[in-house]
C-alpha cells in the first residue's frame, strides 16, 4: 500500500511539474526569451520521459529519451554562458541531480565538474553582471549539498540492499533468499512427509535469430505479473538469472509439477506472442528425493532446464536423478512433456 501512495504521489507531482514547466516555455517563448523556453522545454522532456510520469509505462526506450532531453539541456546551458541570458544561471543549481539521476555515477561526475569549471570561467568575464561571485558561491554550496544527497541515497541504497526481498522489475523473491527459503521448505517437506517440487523457466533466447533482449526486458515487468497469478499465496517464485525464474511448490509431486509447469510455459508463449515476439519458453521440474539439500535439488532443475533447451526448447522436461546411476555427471531427465 505504501509503494502505491508513493507511486500515485510522484505521479502526480510528475505531471504538475511537467505542466509548470510547459508553462514557462509557452509564456517565455511569447516574451521573446527563446533560449529559457527552450531550457524549459527540453526539462518538460526530461520529465514526461520519466517513470515517476506513467508508473506502469514500459521502460524501454524511455530511458534512453530521457537522456536524450539531459542532453538538450546541457547544451543550451552551456551555450548561455557565451550568449546569455544569465537568467539561465539559476536552471545549474539543479543541474547535478538531475544529472546523477539520469546518466551514471562517473559521467554525471564529469558534467557536474565541467559546468562548475566553464561556471567560474564565464563569470570571469561577465563584468556586466554586479552579483557575479555571489553567484557563483551559492553554485558552488549547491553543488557540495547536491552531492551529499546523492552520497545519502547510495548510502540507503546499500544499508536497505540486505532488507529488500523482491526484484523490483519483476517483483519476484531475491535470488540472494532462494538458498535460506529452499532449505527451510525442505525440512519442513522431510518432517512433515509431504511432497515438494520446483520448476525452473527459462525464455529459448539462443533459438532466435536475432537479439530480442531489450524486447524481452521491457515486458519483464508482465511476465513477473503473470507468473505471480499462476501460484498459490504459500508458493513462491525468484528471479534466479536475467530472464530465467524457479518456483517452489511445497506439497506437489512431480507429476503435478509437470502439469503446471506446461501451464506455465504455454501462458508465457502466449504473452510473448502477444507482444510481437518470436520466442518459446522452456521448463525444467525437479521433485524432492532423499538426500536432496538446497544446492542439489536447484541443481536438478537447472540441468533439467537445459536439457530441455538443448533439445530443442519450447518444452517441459522432469529431472529423474535415478534414471542413469552409472554417469552422475550428465543426468538423464524424462522426457519432454508437449
Amino acid at each position: 500500500m505504501a509503494q502505491m501512495a508513493e507511486k500515485f504521489l510522484l505521479s502526480k507531482l510528475s505531471r504538475a511539474g511537467f505542466v509548470a514547466l510547459i508553462a514557462i516555455a509557452i509564456l517565455c517563448g511569447a516574451l521573446g526569451e527563446p533560449m529559457v523556453a527552450a531550457a524549459a522545454a527540453a526539462a518538460a522532456g526530461i520529465v514526461i520521459a520519466g517513470k515517476t510520469f506513467h508508473p506502469n509505462r514500459i521502460n524501454q526506450p524511455w530511458p534512453r529519451v530521457q537522456q536524450v532531453f539531459f542532453v538538450v539541456l546541457l547544451l543550451i546551458l552551456l551555450a548561455s554562458f557565451w550568449t546569455g541570458p544569465w537568467i539561465l544561471s539559476h536552471w545549474l543549481y539543479a543541474l547535478p541531480l538531475v544529472a546523477f539521476a539520469l546518466v551514471p555515477p562517473a559521467a554525471a561526475a564529469l558534467v557536474t565538474l565541467a559546468i562548475v569549471v566553464l561556471a567560474m570561467i564565464a563569470t570571469q568575464w561577465a563584468f556586466g553582471l554586479a552579483d557575479r561571485h555571489q553567484m557563483i558561491s551559492a553554485f558552488l554550496l549547491t553543488v557540495l549539498l547536491s552531492g551529499l544527497l546523492v552520497f545519502l541515497r547510495d548510502y540507503k541504497t546499500r544499508q536497505l540492499a540486505p532488507l529488500r526481498r523482491t526484484d523490483e522489475l519483476t517483483q519476484a523473491a531475491s535470488r540472494e533468499y532462494l538458498s535460506a527459503d529452499l532449505h527451510k521448505e525442505i525440512q519442513r517437506s522431510e518432517r512433515e512427509g509431504t511432497d515438494m517440487s520446483l520448476i525452473m523457466i527459462g525464455l529459448d533466447t539462443h533459438l532466435s535469430d536475432n537479439d530480442p533482449d531489450e524486447d524481452i526486458r521491457s515486458i519483464l515487468p508482465r511476465i513477473g505479473r503473470y507468473l505471480h497469478s499462476q501460484i498459490r499465496d504459500f508458493d513462491t517464485y525468484y528471479r534466479v538469472a536475467d530472464l530465467q525464474f524457479l518456483v517452489i511448490l511445497p506439497g506437489i509431486s512431480t507429476s503435478e509439477a509437470i502439469a503446471r509447469a506446461e501451464t506455465i510455459r504455454k501462458g508465457l508463449a502466449t504473452l510473448l506472442e502477444s507482444h510481437g515476439l518470436n520466442l518459446t519458453v522452456s521448463t525444467g521440474i525437479a521433485g524432492l528425493n532423499i538426500g536432496d539439500d538446497a544446492n542439489s535439488l536447484q541443481q536438478s532443475a537447472a540441468n533439467a532446464l537445459r536439457r530441455a533447451q538443448q533439445q530443442g526448447g519450447n518444452r517441459s522436461q522432469a529431472y529423474s536423478s535415478w534414471s542413469q546411476p552409472a554417469q552422475p555427471s550428465q543426468p538423464q531427465a524424462q522426457g519432454p512433456v508437449s
